[in-house]
């Protein structure tokens, strides 16, 4: 019994209940950073002065705040602000605040109330001042919010009757800043005071923020007065309508003591004159009137006599921009003396009819009954006042550079504008080319050139012009060659004078040679009958005698033939002035500079044909062989086609040709022959027999496939970086060659080697550059069908899951069965190039320098459709003995004289051993890239500034070669003992 009831004991109490397991929940960690706001609340605790606070704040201000604990932040600061007594501590806690609500990420409208509440019992003028500008923070950051802006003008429009002109100032550039639009009333706040209120009620209802900031123009404090005007002007900007009853009030400011009032008065003035031009306005102690445009032309021209400056710039800059103003008024600003023309004079009929309805009539007996009832006083009378007459004048000869300048560019803007004012002004703008700083020269000459198209020179002016020809500033001869280029004479002793003068230049500057042969070809061009008569004098050609014939090589006789030629091809009658040896320099030249001899008619001998083939062909027909081309292309199937090779080469050789004679399509002919390389590399690394045969078998004969891969690898960054006009849609293309390239590369490395962890290491780099380029070129992927990628995505499972060699399978299949992408072309591509002008590299005469010195070789470039020339264009020194040196132009060495083109003039320094001949190094351009930047990115591809920083990963950068290299002898000597 005992033991069944044991037995029974042990089934009641043994018996074992499973609970299932209830899922705990995991916790969670969640990294937190340390509170600003508490970190600044014990800081702030800890101060026992104003000056421990202050250095808190100071040193809080340092650090960068989170979006998320600004507003707490901000709480602690009004905390600590309520609670201050010091009024610095204060301001730098006023300061913050304005500083907080920039944070990016932080909407600063939940502190509007709390800094409103501050400024409403601050008063410390001061302090106020600094929350106001705050407030004026707050606002441009909430530039949606119509019931803020609202709320901040109530508060500047409260405070614009404090003593402190900082106070007034600050609301006033809260008005001109958050003003209602549409000249909407602003509603009364029930806080504003009462007397502040009258002050701004009209007639019953509050006036608007254009009229309430005028109030301010009369101001007993100048910084006030010019806040005033800027706050006007920012409400013009926003689109705000002015009215024109504040003219008057503009125009006496224009007459005050503080140098800031009068230049927001000159700009206040003009701004009006473009908004009504042709309103009338009266002229003062006279009942005559006149439109407001020309009103305004002669009050800022009076300011072009101002002591200050910067008022003078100010005015002659504005002045250039005046454009509607009546013509005899701006001629008037050539004229020191005041003009009769500019006072209104009554005609003898209305004299007459005025004298009759009077009914009285002098009769001789009483001295001077006859005179005029009024006393008239010119300084009022005149339509325009004395002072603005020779306003320009007083410009072109004021004392500071700054002034002349903006006169000059005033004067240029307004003669393009008329073509009678740039012939009255072309004497001042002749005789600033003997000024004495260079920069005002070469404004000068700049402005002259873009008036060229009005203007007709006479000798006595075309003498003080070529005058500039012996300046020692390169850029201003060249800027007054291409002057000469595009100026008229008026005579062929002008042709004459300017053609001595040139010779002159390029004897004493040898270095002009190409500017001053372009700059014969333009004169010879715009003048071919002032050219015919002087044709005998200047070949040296008599109608008896044989006369000797002159050296080719000598630069000056080429520069009469340059322009005799140009002359000529608008001149049938000329060429039969030519002699026997002329007709074969002129042969010569067509071959060698024929970018500077056009092609000529003449009689009785065969014409010369250089590539002028393509003269005949249209640029359509040319666009059009290019389409067939490409379209023609398009048919190989894959890349091992039978026939594909042939093709390949026949159309790149064509497309190189059509380069060669059509200038216009040159850079998409080459591209397209750049990229159809590319191909054919590819087909010739991808051959048949080469992949049948055994690994150690084909280990010599990859050589030249692995030679043929790393080629279009280099021919990838050359379309990339060298063409600008590219779309995205090429560069995808681009970088599908480069991935072709890349898969070529891994698949030749993986048949040499047998070690398994850097194929790994290879397959997984390749992966993540396949990923890089799906990413990118997501939206061009659909045009990319039956291509090297669309193959890969093609595979399952992805290539990421196969193991190493089962990828390499994949990616040999997927290149040999890959159609060749068919290349579209944008409207424009240009291929960037470099042609080196100094040094010629025909010199025979060796630079010699002492060894361990340096010797100065000047480099003159130009340079065609770079992109970022400053910081990606280099100059390559190599020396014989295979030393290269690469050399980083100065930001300043670069000039452009046009749209894409640039100029480089620099000097690079040599210096090398002792030789013991004269050797030749080379001397070329090279073009930087970095594949970090994409191209037509303006970011520098690599910089001077940026060679302490690595680089990113898997970037590669490299240059390119752009210009034919330059040989120069050098001799370094050795040293004497």
């Amino acid at each position: 019994m005992a033991a069944h009831l044991k037995k029974r004991v042990y089934e009641e109490f043994s018996r074992v209940v499973q609970v299932p397991a209830e899922e705990v929940a995991s916790k969670k960690l969640r990294l937190c950073k340390p509170s600003k706001s508490a970190a600044l609340h014990v800081d702030l605790c800890k101060a026992v002065n104003a000056t421990d606070a202050l250095h808190f704040l100071l040193r809080f201000a340092r650090k960068p705040v989170e979006a998320e604990s600004v507003e707490g932040v901000v709480r602690i600061l009004l905390e600590h602000y309520y609670k201050e007594t010091d009024n610095s501590v204060r301001l730098k806690i006023a300061s913050l605040l304005g500083v907080l609500a920039t944070t990016p990420g932080f909407s600063p409208d939940c502190i509007v109330e709390d800094v409103v509440t501050a400024v409403a019992n601050e008063k410390s003028h001061q302090v106020l001042a600094q929350l106001l500008d705050s407030l004026l923070t707050v606002g441009a950051q909430l530039p949606h919010s119509p019931s803020v802006a609202r709320r901040l003008v109530d508060v500047a429009r409260k405070h614009l009757s404090d003593a402190s002109f900082g106070v007034r100032t600050k609301c006033l550039q809260l008005l001109g800043r958050l003003g209602v639009m549409d000249g909407e009333p602003l509603a009364t706040s029930a806080d504003v005071q009462p007397s502040v209120v009258a002050h701004f009620v009209c007639s019953g209802v509050v006036r608007d923020v254009p009229t309430i900031i005028s109030d301010f123009f009369g101001d007993q404090d100048p910084r006030v007065r010019t806040a005033a005007l800027k706050a006007m002007l920012q409400l013009h900007e926003r689109g705000m309508k002015i009215q024109q009853m504040i003219y008057e009030q503009a125009c006496r400011l224009l007459a005050d003591d503080y140098e800031q009032v009068r230049s927001a008065a000159v700009q206040m003035v003009w701004v009006l004159s473009i908004l009504y031009p042709e309103s009338i306005v009266p002229i003062p102690s006279s009942n005559e009137e006149i439109r407001l445009v020309d009103d305004a032309f002669g009050k800022i021209s009076h300011m072009v006599s101002d002591g200050s400056w910067m008022v003078r710039v100010q005015a002659a800059k504005t002045l250039g921009s005046m454009l509607q103003v009546s013509p005899h008024f701006l001629e008037q600003t050539l004229d020191k003396k005041l003009m009769s023309d500019l006072r209104r004079k009554r005609t003898a009929h209305e004299r007459a009819k005025e004298l009759f309805a009077s009914g009285e009539f002098s009769s001789g007996r009483k001295w001077a009954d006859d005179a005029p009832k009024e006393k008239v006083d010119t300084n009022t009378v005149n339509l325009i006042a004395s002072g603005a007459c020779g306003a320009f004048v007083h410009g072109l000869e004021d004392e500071m550079f700054e002034v002349r300048i903006a006169a000059v560019e005033a004067l240029c803007r307004l003669a393009r504008s008329s073509a009678s004012f740039a012939e009255k002004c072309l004497d001042f703008l002749v005789d600033m080319f003997n000024d004495e700083i260079e920069e005002v020269r070469l404004q000068s000459i700049h402005v002259l050139r873009e008036i060229s198209t009005h203007i007709t020179l006479r000798e006595d002016q075309l003498d003080t012009v070529l005058a500039v020809l012996e300046d020692s500033s390169r850029d201003i001869r060249e800027a007054l060659h291409e002057l000469l280029c595009y100026t008229n004479v008026s005579t062929k002793e002008c042709i004459q004078l300017a053609l001595l003068e040139l010779l002159k230049n390029l004897n004493k500057y040898p270095a002009d040679r190409n500017s001053v042969w372009k700059c014969l070809k333009f004169l010879g061009s715009r003048h071919p009958m002032l050219v015919l008569p002087l044709v005998p004098e200047l070949l040296s050609t008599h109608p008896y005698f044989d006369t000797p014939e002159p050296d080719m090589d000598d630069p000056a006789y080429i520069a009469v033939l340059v322009l005799v030629f140009n002359a000529a091809k608008s001149c049938p009658t000329m060429p039969a002035l030519f002699s026997d040896h002329t007709f074969r320099h002129y042969a010569y030249l067509r071959d060698s500079l024929s970018h500077l001899v056009p092609p000529l008619r003449l009689p009785g001998r065969k014409q010369v044909h250089g590539l002028d083939s393509a003269d005949c062909q249209g640029v359509e027909s040319a666009q059009l062989f290019l389409r067939q081309s490409l379209d023609r292309v398009s048919t190989i199937q894959n890349l091992e086609a039978p026939g594909a090779q042939d093709l390949l080469i026949f159309t790149i050789r064509d497309l190189q040709r059509l380069g060669q004679l059509q200038t216009e399509l040159a850079g998409a002919a080459d591209f397209c022959a750049t990229y159809l390389r590319c191909q054919l590399l590819l087909i010739k690394a991808l051959h048949e027999k080469l992949w049948k045969m055994p690994v150690p078998l084909c280990l010599k004969q990859s050589g030249t496939a692995v030679a043929a891969a790393q080629q279009v690898l280099e021919e990838s960054y050359k379309l990339e970086f060298m063409y600008s006009g590219l779309e995205s849609r090429q560069i995808a293309v681009i970088h599908h060659v480069r991935l072709q390239a890349k898969a070529l590369l891994l698949v030749l490395s993986a048949r040499a080697t047998n070690g398994q962890e850097p194929l790994v290491g290879a397959c997984e780099k390749f992966l993540t550059e396949l990923d890089s380029f799906h990413r990118l070129f997501a939206a061009e992927l659909p045009h990319l069908q039956d291509s090297f990628a669309d193959k890969l995505a093609e595979a399952t499972p992805r290539p990421a899951s196969r193991k190493p060699s089962e990828l390499l399978k994949i990616l040999e299949t997927s290149l040999r069965q890959s159609a060749l992408l068919q290349l579209s072309l944008p409207p424009q591509i240009h291929r960037a190039t470099a042609n080196i002008i100094e040094p010629t590299g025909e010199s025979d005469n060796p630079l010699k320098f002492t060894s361990g010195l340096v010797v100065a070789l000047d480099v003159d470039a130009t340079l065609e459709h770079v992109r970022d020339p400053h910081n990606s264009v280099k100059v390559e020194v190599l020396y014989p003995d295979g030393q290269s040196h690469v050399i980083h132009p100065k930001p300043g060495d670069f000039r452009k004289p046009g749209p894409r083109r640039h100029r480089l003039i620099t000097q690079v320094y040599l210096s090398h051993g002792a030789w013991t001949e004269p050797c030749q190094v080379e001397v070329r351009l090279l073009l930087a890239y970095s594949s970090s930047s994409p191209a037509g990115d303006s970011k520098p591809a690599w910089s001077d500034s940026l060679d302490g920083l690595p680089p990113a990963e898997g970037a590669v950068e490299g240059t390119i070669a752009f210009s034919e290299p330059v040989k120069v002898f050098i001799m370094p000597k050795p040293a004497r003992r």
